[in-house]
């Protein structure tokens, strides 16, 4: 019995410093643009040392997910910042289309919400269903806006609690919901749409709150093609 257990490592301080920060970025607690406070206030917050917070800082920084400022202070990497998502310069490089955009958003969308269906907790259900509620609000305005969409998708992305695809898709997203915004809004201009992306979420939420993979892939399948369908209506 004992050969097969492996020792318990305990985790240091400046790990948990990044995580707890890296958690509030990708949830959006703390929002692209916005500042950080002062590495003073946030040694004092988490009570522990500045070298330990300059420490995680240099992580969040050396995987792109924050930009140093001389003078200013450290940023969270603002949607437009694109110059600082290698995703997205790659992306402009090869000249690649919307649909193919939308091929790669079926692989990695699809596995997401599978996984989050199998490994989402409380906090990540809590989060999709506030995303969704958010989407119902913007249906009884007559308008479902990009930035919805993708607070519901990233959330997803969260909840399958895979550290690299979370990384990939929050890259994917900066580019495909910021950096083409003007493609991607002619979706959401026709009402009846509206109604049907608001029904589609609906879908994948319940499947992922049901605990049932199978169900969340399939969901998300259905809505992606919805889009990839609608894209190449209009392109014919």
């Amino acid at each position: 019995m004992t050969a097969s257990l492996k020792p318990i490592k305990p985790k240091r301080i400046s790990d948990q410093v990044f995580d707890q920060l890296r958690d509030l970025i990708f949830r959006g607690k703390i929002k692209p643009g916005e500042r950080l406070m002062p590495e003073r206030e946030m040694a004092e917050a988490m009570n522990v040392s500045r070298a330990t917070i300059r420490t995680a800082v240099q992580r969040l920084a050396d995987m792109g997910l924050i930009t140093q400022r001389q003078g200013q202070g450290t940023f969270v990497r603002s949607h437009d910042d694109n110059l600082q998502n290698p995703l997205a310069k790659a992306i402009e490089a090869q000249g690649i289309s919307l649909e193919t955009l939308l091929e790669v958003r079926l692989g990695l969308e699809c596995n997401a919400a599978a996984l989050a269906a199998r490994r989402a907790d409380e906090n990540d259900i809590s989060a999709l269903t506030l995303s969704f509620k958010e989407m119902e609000k913007e249906q009884a305005y007559g308008r479902l806006g990009s930035q919805a969409d993708s607070t519901f998708h990233m959330a997803i992305a969260y909840a399958s609690k895979n550290p690299l695809h979370i990384m990939i898709m929050r890259d994917f997203y900066d580019y495909l919901f910021h950096g083409i915004r003007e493609n991607l809004e002619s979706l959401y201009q026709e009402r009846e749409n509206i109604h049907i992306i608001l029904k589609q979420h609906e879908k994948i939420l319940s499947a992922i709150q049901k605990r049932e993979p199978e169900a969340a892939f399939n969901a998300m399948k259905d809505h992606i093609q919805f889009v990839v369908n609608f894209y190449n209506t209009r392109s014919n």
